[in-house]
């Protein structure tokens, strides 16, 4: 998809850019990477940096204007953008059309997660088998007959999402998927609200899965009322079939906490069958949790000293002790880093003409009020 309005946000920000002074704020690069990468903390940072360039060139009328060119063009931007996504999701999944990424980059991918090891051991090794199942497929041999669906059991933030993700455009380089989408859907994306309509919505979503990975979070809430909820025992018969039909094109990857999911798959006798991977996501250790905030970070041009590692670490070891059933891994962490961000956004706004530096830097000050919030809060 060609968005009209992106040259103009780009030429308003390397404009802009122009009148500032020069390598301070690079804001072309930080248009760049909002285009590239969308993330919504990477707007922020755009946000962030055009407030205090109006307030520190207030008496300059290009500046001036270029600011709100640059405003103005990043709201049309994201309003092309999102238009066009809604008008052609039916026929253009933007999953499709961005997972030509090559078989080695997502090997790179998917070996560079933080942690995950008895995951990637897992993945890595069935990505040989298959690699190999096709190899043998070219020379004529004897290929069994086995399904690509995968359950991944374990708690809330810990990759079971990325992981799908990537495992589908591996498969689609692999030739065993025609397309390598992915679709993400739960128990009211399933179930109708009529008896008999149910199956009809199953159907759709698989057509619409069909030649990509359908990825179901929260399994289990399909039966979670298995004694009075018809609709659930009519999906979970529909889905167990169709995981059958579309064997060919398609993955479904049924995710969830671990004990829940054990009962799930003993609802229906026809249902484990349909299932020969089992990978357990292990929770996140301290060290784990911070190389996850590193990463963060490091991809939103943010930087943290030794000092604020160290202190984090600590954090992360006695959040880890006082954890319930609740905690969210990588989830915990991404809110710090945004909690984090916005601490950094609020001081720094009160400098008169911060640099580069200071733009990147987060600093203790930052960090510490957040770690003792968190800690009494448990």
């Amino acid at each position: 998809m060609k968005n009209i309005y992106a040259d103009l946000f780009l030429n308003a920000s390397t404009q802009l850019d122009k009148y500032v002074k020069s390598g301070e704020y690079e804001l072309r690069k930080c248009v760049i990477k909002i285009m590239e990468k969308d993330i919504p903390s990477d707007i922020f940072n755009l946000q962030d940096k055009l407030s205090i360039i109006s307030k520190s060139y207030h008496d300059n009328d290009n500046v001036t204007k270029y600011v709100k060119l640059v405003r103005d063009s990043l709201v049309q931007y994201y309003g092309y953008k999102k238009l066009y996504e809604i008008c052609n999701k039916e026929f253009t999944s933007p999953e499709i059309l961005n997972n030509n990424i090559s078989l080695p980059q997502l090997m790179k991918d998917l070996n560079s997660l933080v942690g995950l090891n008895r995951v990637k051991e897992k993945v890595n090794s069935l990505i040989s088998y298959q690699k190999i199942q096709q190899l043998r497929k070219t020379k004529g041999l004897f290929i069994p007959k086995s399904t690509l669906h995968l359950a991944f059991t374990g708690n809330p933030g810990t990759g079971k999402t990325t992981v799908a993700r990537i495992i589908g455009q591996i498969y689609k380089q692999l030739g065993l998927l025609s397309s390598g989408h992915f679709l993400e859907v739960s128990r009211t994306d399933l179930i109708a609200g009529y008896q008999g309509q149910t199956a009809l919505k199953v159907k759709e979503v698989m057509n619409k899965s069909k030649g990509g990975v359908l990825f179901i979070d929260e399994a289990y809430s399909i039966t979670e009322n298995d004694n009075t909820d018809s609709y659930g025992r009519e999906c979970l018969t529909e889905l167990t079939k169709a995981l059958e039909d579309y064997r060919d094109d398609l993955v479904v990857i049924v995710a969830g906490y671990t004990e829940p999911m054990k009962h799930f798959f003993q609802s229906n006798p026809g249902l484990q069958s349909r299932f020969n991977t089992f990978i357990e996501f292990d929770d996140y250790n301290e060290e784990e949790l911070a190389g996850i905030l590193i990463s963060l970070c490091h991809d939103n041009d943010y930087s943290i000293n030794n000092e604020i590692l160290v202190i984090v670490r600590s954090y992360f070891q006695k959040i880890i002790l006082q954890k319930d059933a609740n905690f969210s891994n990588g989830r915990f962490v991404r809110n710090l880093f945004e909690d984090m961000v916005m601490n950094h956004a609020k001081r720094v706004s009160q400098l008169d003409n911060p640099t580069i530096s200071d733009l990147k830097e987060i600093l203790t000050i930052d960090v510490l009020p957040l770690l003792h919030t968190n800690i009494s809060s448990i």
